[in-house]
């Protein structure tokens, strides 16, 4: 009975030891510790939060200005192709230009000739005559080949684009704006004009009464 008392005894020692121990523990705890971990956790979870939304947006803004130099880069390739396949496709232009001259003159040279004077001429003159033909046809076959073409505009409604009205004709019975008389033909080089087609064109009087 004796050992059973001891026993108990030491066990209600022990339990009012940690009892003590607990409320030691609490009693040196810093106050609002508690407060300061939860604080601390917040703020932890809202820099994150705030890192990664300022990734998310710099990460927007280099994606946008990849692909404006992207679009950048892809006009300036076409533009460039572009530049490249016109400056191939009018190289010859100027030269056509000067060409022009070469025409006009066997042209004129052909319209000399009045036509009784092309029979009644020697073997020679006509053999000459002919020879002036054959060339100006080669010369202007030689132009469509290279996409130059003539314009001979005669009976046609004026273009300002392609025309160059000299004068106007008063006496005749064409419609105001038609072409009555081409003094010099015109020439297109692809969808370029190199050179308009100087003519008269018709203008109607307005009578009186």
């Amino acid at each position: 009975m004796n050992d059973e008392n001891r026993k108990a005894e030491e066990r209600a020692g022990e339990q009012a030891q940690s009892g003590w121990t607990r409320k030691a523990a609490d009693e040196t705890a810093p106050e609002g510790a508690e407060e300061q971990a939860a604080e601390s956790g917040e703020t932890a979870a809202a820099e994150g939060e705030v890192d990664v939304a300022a990734l998310l947006a710099e990460n927007a803004e280099l994606k946008e200005k990849l692909l404006r130099a992207m679009a950048d880069m892809d006009n300036l390739r076409k533009r460039l192709e572009r530049e490249k396949e016109e400056a191939v496709k009018y190289a010859a232009a100027q030269f056509a230009r000067d060409m022009l001259s070469v025409s006009d003159n066997l042209s004129r040279a052909l319209e000399a000739v009045p036509p009784e004077k092309r029979e009644e001429g020697s073997e020679f003159l006509k053999n000459l005559i002919e020879g002036v033909e054959m060339t100006l046809k080669e010369l202007l076959n030689t132009f469509e080949r290279h996409n130059i073409r003539r314009i001979r505009p005669m009976g046609e409604k004026f273009d300002p684009n392609f025309h160059e009205a000299m004068f106007e004709v008063t006496d005749t019975d064409a419609e105001t704006g038609t072409v009555v008389h081409v003094m010099q033909d015109g020439y297109t080089h692809h969808d370029r004009v190199l050179r308009p087609a100087m003519v008269g064109v018709a203008k109607q009087e307005k009578k009186d009464g």
